[in-house]
């Protein structure tokens, strides 16, 4: 689209994945600055802010989110961009006041449905707020708040019968009628982990055409094989297949014929996209309770059923049951993939890139 355009990118000193934009050839510099978080726990109230530790904590973030100000304040002197797109996290405070400083433009994207508190406190100097869900639900000005979708890798595409074959195929699995994937993010999610190991057993005894690919998260893929070694039989742990981590994520839900994952924003734009059906495990306790939110909205759409934290424990019986009812019905799930399907934006990088452009094109 614009060839000439130079790609910077600033990030968080001390992000585990920080490497990754480096090695990205459409990037053409990375820096890293100083930031912090403000800790408080959705549900925790104010004793959070009673605690020792977490206060001492976030007097000390203070300080990284001045440090990074200033950084963030000599690199944009330096680079003068003509627009800075701000996706929201820690570091986004730092850059968004110093860009605020400098008087210089910056749209902000929010993935889920409650806004996060840097976009928050950055917000009253944006240009344009791009969201994921339809605008009405966020408390932007609406003048200035844009739909785009979530932007996802262009792998994740719509998933008609033939391809679901093809994919089943390329990861191992043809040779199974249904295929349930469980995905708890990148690190993984213990709780959730330990509820799906749990019901695994009665499933593949229930449903002898049935595979399970679970993504346990980096680092947990031993203890993980550990437990399923000695919950189940030989020939039933051949239907079971362990990954930490999958880099080809889409091709194992695209196989899928039931998914069950958190609510991050991001994976539900991919499987919204694949028109997947979705059993949704939000996870309570993160900030602002920001996937509670991303639930509870798409679950009033009637595109995903939803398994609360606090149904998982001894028996998880309503994540066994919620599962057998998807797999059971066919028509069900087509139905809960193409309500979700009403939310994917498989253009949204796009779009974005469009609006991006736009400022330096006036």
């Amino acid at each position: 689209m614009q060839p000439d355009v130079r790609i910077v990118y600033i990030g968080q000193k001390g992000d585990r994945l920080g490497d990754l934009p480096r090695q990205d050839s459409n990037i053409n510099a990375a820096y890293a600055v100083r930031a912090g978080k403000f800790r408080r726990y959705h549900g925790e109230g104010f004793r959070q802010l009673l605690d020792v530790k977490t206060l001492l904590k976030n007097i000390r973030d203070v300080t990284f989110v001045i440090a990074g100000f200033f950084q963030s304040w000599l690199i944009l002197k330096k680079l003068k961009p003509d627009i800075i797109f701000i996706k929201g996290g820690f570091v986004g405070v730092p850059v968004g006041l110093a860009a605020a400083a400098h008087g210089m433009p910056y749209i902000t994207h929010d993935s889920d449905a409650l806004p996060g508190l840097a976009n928050r406190i950055i917000s009253r100097w944006a240009i344009i707020h791009t969201v994921a869900l339809p605008k009405e639900v966020y408390k932007y000005p609406q003048n200035k708040t844009i739909t785009v979708g979530v932007p996802i890798h262009n792998n994740y595409q719509p998933v008609n019968p033939d391809m679901q074959i093809k994919y089943r195929n390329e990861i191992g699995l043809g040779e199974y009628k249904k295929i349930l994937l469980v995905t708890g993010g990148g690190l993984g999610a213990h709780r959730l982990n330990m509820s799906v190991a749990d019901i695994i057993p009665a499933l593949l005894k229930e449903y002898q055409d049935l595979a399970i690919v679970h993504t346990v998260g980096r680092g947990h893929e031993t203890k993980m094989r550990e437990i399923y070694e000695h919950k189940l039989s030989d020939s039933d742990l051949k239907r079971v297949k362990v990954e930490g981590y999958l880099t080809d994520l889409f091709r194992y839900s695209g196989a899928a014929d039931v998914i069950i994952a958190r609510a991050g924003a991001t994976n539900l734009a991919e499987f919204a996209v694949q028109a997947k059906a979705c059993v949704i495990v939000p996870n309570p306790q993160l900030t602002g309770g920001h996937q509670l939110k991303n639930a509870d909205y798409l679950a009033e759409q009637k595109a995903i059923e939803v398994v609360t934290e606090q149904a998982l424990g001894s028996n998880n019986n309503e994540l066994k049951e919620t599962v057998e009812t998807l797999l059971n019905n066919e028509v069900l799930r087509n139905k809960l993939g193409s309500n979700l399907s009403n939310f994917a934006q498989a253009d949204s990088a796009t779009l974005l890139a469009h609006l991006l452009l736009k400022p330096t094109l006036n």
